[in-house]
């Protein structure tokens, strides 16, 4: 490697740079103290950037702010001799897609695969990047490997096989995005199933939340020789860290399953320190390109088990955000939360955990970067919230913060029984709060199974498996987004 003059792994033909107000890095190896020159040539302008010297083995380049559109040439010449040139190189947002194998699940593997993959060549100005499953106990500077690199999408590069590429809710988000936007989007995925939110998190962000003495899958012993992805920081180091120089507008994430049984009570705290960290990290290691708190958004975990009793699946719903129940919140600022437990696929091929329907997830996490990454006005991206709970002998009434349409349920709405005026868990006593009566925007459910004691706690969809597809109990006016489950206390903990 010495001496080779090259883009890092991460450039190439066909690839999307972030543009305008953004501007883009580039960067690459080349001898040490040599001279490169990058400079751009088609599209509207011909841009020449200044030279720049080759440190430590590595040159790099910030370009001046481009504006969408494309084709460009991208071309690098070191000491006026030798040149390499990317082409067919486009301007727009780049967006980069993370978490576990629900994001890994491919386009071939929705419902209506076939469908899907036939619409693909209507969207040449998507391209799709992806990551090789690398890991690395160390942080590297670049990609130990290429699985995507840079391309036009087609349905064969879409369709690579279960679980291997391309990510199905990282293209039908970029999709959305591109209709909503109508300007080039560069789409990076970098995922791997089955791991938890540690393997992704820096040692600083898992500090912060006392994990980083905690590590590892809870085995007797894991021989040296083996590293388990459930490893702390091992993808951080191998698939995010390298990824850091670019410039991106915003990340979306699909990842929790993992942590149902694993630190699940430290995810309110392991998952939105991962966000910042990567903020942080990406802003400085871009040279302040990459917004310092870039959206993010993520999908929150659909369901398991039909009729599971185990809280895994709530409760890692609810410390996905940070234990608000909605996203943004104060903790989880710049957010947006894709609500997914109406989604459940009982009879999928790839198990129940891997739900087919896709197309629901993207166009709910579509809806939130229209509204928080774009600001774009009158877009509904959130499911009704309560904004309001009274209780009073026979009922609770809910005011939700928008109007609502409701179906009858004897017992999605639990409330905890208490004679005392204490916090409840999950390990009080919950019994079901049947729906009376609703309003626009207001539900009344019954106390009748509480009429002995104290009603101390209320909470809506507690289960791993709420409700059938598309048949939550809850949903927005328009029918379009469920509304989120959570969990309130009459009188919490005197914190």
């Amino acid at each position: 490697s010495c001496g080779r003059f090259q883009f890092a792994s991460y450039y190439g033909d066909h690839m999307v740079l972030q543009k305008a107000p953004e501007r883009a890095v580039l960067w690459g190896y080349g001898p040490d103290d040599a001279e490169v020159t990058v400079s751009l040539s088609g599209g509207p302008v011909t841009n020449n950037a200044s030279a720049v010297s080759v440190a430590a083995g590595i040159w790099r380049v910030t370009l001046v702010p481009m504006e969408a559109g494309g084709p460009y040439n991208v071309t690098a010449v070191l000491q006026n001799n030798h040149s390499i040139t990317l082409t067919d190189v486009l301007f727009g947002d780049v967006w980069l897609c993370g978490g576990q194998s629900n994001m890994a699940f491919t386009t071939s593997q929705v419902f209506n695969a076939s469908e899907e993959l036939a619409r693909v060549s209507k969207f040449p100005q998507v391209r799709i990047f992806m990551a090789a499953l690398e890991q690395s106990d160390t942080e590297l500077t670049d990609l130990a490997g290429v699985e995507v690199p840079w391309s036009v999408p087609t349905a064969k590069l879409l369709g690579g096989g279960d679980f291997k590429h391309y990510s199905a809710v990282c293209w039908m988000f970029g999709r959305h995005l591109y209709k909503a936007l109508k300007y080039p989007i560069g789409l990076v995925t970098s995922c791997w199933g089955g791991t938890p939110v540690e393997a992704w998190s820096s040692p600083r962000a898992l500090q912060h939340c006392d994990l980083d003495r905690i590590n590892g899958f809870p085995m007797p012993y894991t021989p040296s020789m083996y590293l388990s992805v459930w490893t702390n920081s091992l993808l951080w180091n191998a698939m995010i860290h390298p990824l850091l120089n670019m410039t991106i507008k915003g990340a979306i994430w699909y990842q929790g399953e993992a942590n149902t049984d694993y630190n699940q009570k430290k995810y309110s705290c392991s998952f939105p320190s991962m966000i910042d960290d990567w903020r942080m990290a990406f802003h400085q290691s871009s040279g302040g390109q990459t917004a310092p708190d870039f959206p993010f958004g993520f999908v929150q975990v659909s369901t398991y088990r039909k009729a599971s009793l185990s809280e895994g699946f709530p409760n890692i719903r609810w410390h996905q955000t940070a234990d608000y129940g909605f996203a943004p919140n104060l903790r989880m600022k710049n957010t947006f939360m894709a609500v997914a437990m109406d989604l459940g696929d009982e009879m999928s091929p790839f198990g129940s955990i891997h739900p087919r329907d896709k197309q629901d997830v993207a166009y709910r996490l579509s809806l939130g970067a229209r509204a928080v990454a774009y600001g774009e006005e009158g877009v509904s991206f959130q499911g009704p919230f309560p904004s309001r709970v009274l209780v009073n002998d026979q009922y609770i009434n809910v005011t939700y913060d928008q109007r609502v349409s409701v179906t009858q349920s004897k017992d999605i709405f639990q409330i905890c029984c208490s004679a005392a005026r204490v916090p409840c868990d999950s390990l009080s006593l919950w019994v079901p709060a049947p729906i009376m009566q609703w309003g626009l925007s207001a539900i009344q459910v019954s106390t009748n199974y509480c009429s002995l004691n104290h009603v101390a706690g209320l909470r809506y969809a507690w289960r791993d498996w709420p409700c059938d597809f598309k048949a939550c109990p809850v949903y927005s006016a328009d029918g379009v987004l469920p509304a989120p489950p959570f969990t309130l206390n009459r009188w919490p903990d005197k914190r």
